[in-house]
C-alpha cells in the first residue's frame, strides 16, 4: 500500500570521504552538517573573496596570500554555519526529500539543540576573522548577515530562491576588496552583481537534481521556474556573467590577459550549458562541482593581469 508519490534515490553524501571515514563517529554528523564532506560550497563562497582581494592587492604578492588564507579559513566556518542554519529551517522537508533524509537532522542523528550550539560555534569563528578586518570591510560583511538568514525560507515563497543566495554567497567579491584598501569600487559592484548571475547558473544546474521531488512537496527553484527550457535561461545569466566581469576588467583598467580569461570562462559555460543533463541528478551534480573552476580561472585571470 502506498501513501503517496516516492522520490528520487539519488543523494550527494559522499560517504568516502575523510570527514565521514575518520572522525571520531560522535563527531561525523557534525562534519555532515557543515558540508565537509562536499567542499565546492565552499570554494564557491571563499573564490569571491579571492577575487576583490587579487583586484585589490594588486602585485602585493605576500599580502593577498595572507587575505586568501583568512578567506579560507571564514568561508570554511561561514559555510558550515550557514549550512546547518539551513539544515536547522529545512529539516521537516528534508525529510521528504530522498537526497536529503539522510541528513544528520531528518535522520535523528543530531538533537535540534546541538545543531543551533553547533551552527553558534562555526559563527564564532566568522566573528573572530571580522575582528582581522577594517571597521569598514566588517560593516559591509555584517550587512550580508539578513541576506543568509532569509535564504532557507525562499524556497517556501518564490521560485527564485537562487536570485537570494547570490546574493549572499557573493559579498565576499565586496568583503575582499574592502579588507584590502578600506573602500569600495565600481569594478567589485560589477563583480559582485556578475558573480550573482553566475550562482543563478550554477545553482540551478544544482536545483535540477531535486525538480521531481520539489515538485511532490510544494518547494520553489528557478529550475522548476524555468521549466522544459532551462539552457536559454542559464546562457542569458551565463552572458549577463560575462559582461558584468569584462565591465569590472574595464573599469579596473586590467590587462589583455584578463579578457583571455574571460573568454575561457565562456567556453565553460557553452560546455555547461549544453551538455548539462537535467534529468541524470549525477550529471547535474558533476556540472554544478565543475564551477570551482569558473572561479578560479577569474582568480587567475585577475592575478595574470597585474603580472602582465
Amino acid at each position: 500500500m502506498t501513501t503517496g508519490p516516492t522520490t528520487t534515490g539519488f543523494t550527494d553524501i559522499d560517504s568516502q570521504h575523510w570527514t565521514l571515514r575518520y572522525l571520531p563517529a560522535w563527531a561525523r554528523p557534525y562534519g555532515r552538517l557543515a558540508r565537509w564532506d562536499r567542499p565546492i560550497g565552499t570554494w564557491l563562497l571563499m573564490l569571491p573573496c579571492w577575487w576583490s582581494a587579487a583586484l585589490g592587492s594588486g602585485q602585493n604578492w605576500g599580502n593577498l596570500i595572507g587575505w586568501m588564507a583568512l578567506f579560507a579559513i571564514g568561508a570554511l566556518a561561514m559555510r558550515g554555519a550557514g549550512c546547518t542554519w539551513n539544515d536547522i529551517v529545512d529539516r521537516k522537508i528534508d525529510a521528504r526529500v530522498e537526497r536529503t533524509r539522510s541528513r544528520p537532522l531528518p535522520a535523528g542523528e543530531v538533537k535540534l539543540r546541538d545543531a543551533v550550539i553547533w551552527m553558534a560555534l562555526q559563527s564564532l569563528v566568522g566573528v573572530a576573522i571580522l575582528f582581522k578586518l577594517n571597521k569598514f570591510a566588517g560593516g559591509v560583511a555584517l550587512l550580508s548577515v539578513a541576506i543568509v538568514a532569509i535564504y532557507p525560507t525562499m524556497k517556501r515563497f518564490t521560485s527564485w530562491p537562487q536570485a537570494v543566495l547570490g546574493l549572499a554567497f557573493n559579498w565576499g567579491a565586496l568583503v575582499g576588496y574592502a579588507a584590502v584598501t578600506g573602500t569600495l569600487s565600481w569594478a567589485t559592484i560589477a563583480l559582485y552583481w556578475g558573480g550573482v548571475a553566475w550562482t543563478l547558473v550554477y545553482d540551478t544546474i544544482y536545483a535540477m537534481q531535486d525538480q521531481r521531488d520539489d515538485s511532490i512537496i510544494g518547494v520553489r527553484s528557478t529550475a522548476r521556474r524555468f521549466g522544459d527550457k532551462p539552457r536559454r535561461w542559464l546562457a542569458l545569466f551565463a552572458s549577463v556573467t560575462v559582461l558584468c566581469w569584462m565591465l569590472a576588467g574595464l573599469l579596473a583598467h586590467l590587462q589583455p590577459i584578463y579578457y583571455a580569461g574571460l573568454a575561457a570562462i565562456a567556453l565553460h559555460f557553452a560546455w555547461q550549458i549544453i551538455f548539462v543533463k537535467p534529468d541524470n541528478p549525477a550529471d547535474c551534480q558533476a556540472k554544478f562541482k565543475s564551477n570551482a573552476q569558473v572561479g578560479l580561472l577569474l582568480t587567475a585571470a585577475i592575478v595574470a593581469a597585474h603580472l602582465l
